[in-house]
């Protein structure tokens, strides 16, 4: 039998589960909780949506933000998390089962990235209103289309969050695990040109677009230079995770598009590594003639999609969330993450920021499913990081 707080909590995290929305559609999640937060007793005044859609050239609606005045003199506090699910969610039907929340069908996704982090930071914000204790000044941040880019932590308008010093993210699965950094990616585009010819009578006049690109590639892995990277200056990740082109089987393909990722912690190292995938197509590419003598060619793009960030344990966020987590009985550790979180964009906008689990697993995936426990673990801890003035 859960105590009262337990089954509010998870009532809240049930009632966001049941709405769809993938990224840019969370127009009827955002709606739902504003319509909390002002029968709560939040003005008109105090609810801001941004442009962050606008800006982005996507999407129905933007960021929700909420600030409190402080009741105390200290520090501004953030608590965020993403309302956007994948697009396996929607439809989804949550039901609970044990100690977990799980999809009833066995077709879709439950959600729970990142509707759990947005019930964690739905239901702070609740509880204070309700129970109106001490606390600093107070942001609280829905954002939109995490999932396709970070987009709305890219784009969030930074004066409209009031420069908070401590800012705490809710998403993942593990609530003892303190998120302190993540790696930085970049998006590449790549573009082989061949030369078509017919694959039957002359395929000597052609040049396979499609060669080229599989030599580049398997240079690239013989070279250790795609997958788990580890040299003697840098690790690091690749992946070539999208390859389109040709038109038929007697036509040498003389035209195909790759999409690839490098990341990285090291700045540095992952430009070497873009480097060095770019210059395996160039290789690639005038390795290659046909009988006239002529090459190939390739055409090369790519963008930052979000930089690298560390703090150090000691730094006063990190050390918040840490006594936070042990005062709730748990065992703390730190870690660097391996994949893209908001908090990158957050940390670029000059707002430290750490990320707590909230009980997720499998996420991303139809045998998706939340853990209850420690969903109310971190409701529990987010409360403590929102109303225990340290001195």
């Amino acid at each position: 039998m859960r105590d009262a707080s337990v089954s509010s909590h998870v009532d809240l995290l049930m009632a966001l589960l049941k709405i769809s929305g993938m990224s840019g559609q969370e127009r009827a999640v955002m709606t739902e909780i504003e319509s909390l937060i002002k029968n709560a007793g939040i003005s008109a005044e105090q609810i801001c949506y941004d442009n962050a859609h606008v800006r982005a050239g996507f999407g129905e609606v933007g960021n929700l933000i909420v600030t409190l005045p402080g009741t105390v003199k200290a520090p501004r506090r953030l608590f965020m998390a993403h309302v956007d699910t994948v697009p396996l969610c929607v439809g989804a039907i949550p039901e609970i089962d044990g100690d977990y929340i799980i999809s009833k069908s066995n077709q879709t996704a439950l959600g729970g990235d990142d509707r759990s982090g947005a019930a964690v930071v739905l239901a702070t914000l609740l509880r204070i209103l309700k129970e109106q204790p001490a606390h600093p000044p107070l942001t609280f941040f829905w954002a939109i289309q995490e999932e396709i880019g970070l987009v709305g932590a890219r784009f969030v308008d930074p004066e409209e969050l009031k420069r908070p010093e401590l800012c705490f993210n809710f998403d993942g699965g593990d609530p003892k695990s303190v998120i302190r950094g993540a790696t930085g990616d970049t998006h590449m585009d790549i573009r082989v040109h061949g030369i078509a010819s017919h694959a039957g009578a002359h395929p000597e006049n052609g040049i396979s677009a499609i060669v080229i690109a599989s030599r580049a590639i398997s240079q690239l892995q013989e070279e250790g230079w795609l997958g788990l990277i580890e040299k003697s200056n840098g690790t690091g990740t690749s992946n070539v995770g999208y390859i389109q082109g040709g038109a038929a089987t007697n036509v040498v393909t003389d035209y195909l598009e790759l999409r690839a990722e490098a990341r990285s912690h090291d700045p540095e190292f992952r430009v070497e590594i873009v480097n060095t995938i770019q210059q395996a197509f160039v290789d690639a590419a005038n390795s290659i003639s046909n009988v006239s003598g002529e090459h190939g060619s390739t055409e090369f793009g790519s963008r930052n999609k979000y930089d690298a960030f560390a703090l150090d344990e000691s730094s006063p966020v990190v050390q918040s969330a840490m006594n936070a987590v042990t005062a709730e009985g748990l065992e703390v550790s730190t870690r660097i993450s391996n994949g893209g979180l908001d908090a990158n964009w957050m940390a670029s906008h000059g707002f430290p920021t750490v990320t707590l689990g909230c009980g997720q697993e499998a996420i991303h995936t139809v045998n998706e499913r939340l853990h209850i426990p420690s969903f109310e673990h971190t409701c529990n801890i987010a409360w403590r990081l929102a109303t225990e003035i340290e001195s």
